[in-house]
């Protein structure tokens, strides 16, 4: 397999959280799993997402419905700060 992925029953073995809980990441459209055979496969590029979903769900007690808005307003603060980089680079051209 290649090195980009991590099996989701060893990531979740290692970092004690329930499987089904990756599953409902999956389910829920936050995550994108590869499945082969028998086994889940979770991208790399995934993690630092998937450890954030699992301190909102398990210490914050966020439902998926709650990780979703959350992760989409993240998604548009991120956007907004990007157009707002834009602008200050565009206005510095009149300066």
């Amino acid at each position: 397999m290649n090195t980009n992925y991590i099996i989701v029953s060893e990531y979740c073995e290692k970092c004690h959280i329930d499987p089904e809980f990756i599953l409902l990441l999956d389910e829920s459209g936050l995550v994108d799993l590869e499945v082969i055979g028998d086994e889940s496969y979770l991208p790399v590029a995934q993690l630092k997402d998937v450890e954030q979903y699992t301190r909102m769900y398990y210490d914050l007690s966020i439902n998926m419905e709650g990780i979703d808005a959350i992760r989409h307003l993240l998604k548009r603060i991120e956007s907004l700060q990007e157009e707002v980089l834009d602008l200050k680079e565009r206005l510095r051209l009149y300066e």
